[in-house]
């Protein structure tokens, strides 16, 4: 039996919609135990149901391996795709007694342009490797011309280099025979001259001889003048000098003596009175200290009225620092309306400030011209 199965609009693994149409060649099998199968299941029914029954089992297998494969797989490789099917399903109708001879895919098609964008696709792949082609073509045409062109300068600067060479070689020759020739010259010159100087040496040697001689024989008249110079000053300078030195030195020492003396003496008189001024210090300091310690001891015996006895003696010297300024003041003018009580207040301040300040602290603030002024002008 023939059998065409479509599948139609079936998405791939990627959701691709495809429509798929392969066809199937099958058989009921003759084995006795798998006709036998055959008998229970188809028994009765004509070719066309068991073509239905086979076409779903194939069909329902076609689309559960379309949701497992990618579009390249099943367009590229169809023939895998087909045995995939056969083995997929073969189970399933040789359970009941069919067996597949062959399955192939018929037809593979889509409505999205899919695979015609995968023909796009392949169709630029080639553009593309064949435009590379012709470039690498291109590429290697200039490199080959480049090396073309590079060899003739190789020659063409192989020959110049030759040509220079044998210029140079030339050139230093030329310079070796110059250079041979002013050697000679210089080297005859040379001779010329150290003949000269040592003409001249030979001269001056001579010369230095006649000399050596000349000033032998003055410094031998110098010694003898030396020596009579020497006795005279021993006679004359010397013997004196050495008197007066050992006089002179005789003085110096003694005053030395009389200096370390005098030293000695200042330094004792400076320590003793060192030790006496300390030992003022100290009983000054021991005094104070008594002092101090019997005036706490009298401030702690006293207590309240010992502290209230110092803030009195202290009142006096306050209330003077606090007038102070007050000395330097010329005038004070309060001003105040018709109904203030402010000028009044001021002038019965200014009345009973002295009194109390005089009263506290004994200082007399009614001495002050300031004061007096104001006190005055009330009255």
């Amino acid at each position: 039996m023939t059998i065409l199965c479509r599948c139609e609009n079936i998405e791939t693994s990627e959701g691709v919609p495809l429509f798929v149409t392969g066809v199937a060649q099958v058989k009921i099998m003759t084995e006795k135990e798998l006709l036998a199968v055959a008998c229970e299941q188809f028994l009765g029914k004509n070719v066309q149901d068991i073509k239905n029954v086979v076409l779903q089992t194939l069909e329902g297998h076609l689309r559960s391996i379309l949701g497992t494969l990618t579009v390249e797989q099943i367009y590229q490789d169809r023939d895998q795709f087909a045995k995939l099917v056969r083995e997929v399903a073969a189970p399933d109708v040789g359970r009941m007694g069919i067996e597949i001879l062959s399955f192939t895919i018929k037809d593979v098609y889509d409505k999205v342009d899919y695979l015609s964008s995968l023909g796009k696709t392949q169709t630029a792949v080639v553009q593309r490797d064949a435009d590379i082609g012709v470039a690498e073509a291109e590429r290697d045409a200039g490199i080959r011309e480049a090396e073309c062109k590079k060899e003739m300068l190789d020659v063409k600067f192989m020959a110049d280099t030759k040509i220079a060479d044998s210029k140079r070689a030339f050139e230093l020759q030329k310079s070796a025979f110059s250079e041979e020739v002013n050697i000679k010259t210089a080297e005859a010159q040379l001779a010329y001259e150290l003949q000269g100087a040592r003409e001249q040496q030979k001269i001056r040697q001579e010369e230095i001889e006649i000399e050596v001689i000349q000033r032998k024989k003055q410094i031998a008249v110098e010694a003898q003048e030396i020596l009579r110079t020497d006795k005279e000053l021993i006679a004359t300078v010397r013997r004196p000098a050495e008197a007066e030195a050992h006089r002179i030195q005789q003085i110096a020492e003694g005053e030395k003596v009389k200096q370390v003396l005098l030293a000695q003496a200042e330094a004792e008189k400076i320590r003793k009175l060192g030790e006496a001024e300390a030992a003022v210090i100290e009983a000054m300091g021991t005094a104070e200290a008594e002092r101090m310690k019997l005036k706490a001891e009298a401030y702690q015996k006293y207590g309240d009225a010992a502290k209230m006895a110092l803030v009195l003696e202290a009142l006096p010297q306050i209330a003077a620092k606090i007038a102070a300024p007050l000395a330097r003041v010329d005038e004070i003018v309060v001003l105040s309306g018709d109904n203030s009580k402010v000028t009044s207040e001021v002038n019965r301040l200014l009345a009973e400030l002295p009194a109390s300040v005089h009263a506290l602290t004994g200082v007399d603030l009614s001495k002050i011209p300031l004061i007096k002024k104001a006190t005055g002008a009330q009255a």
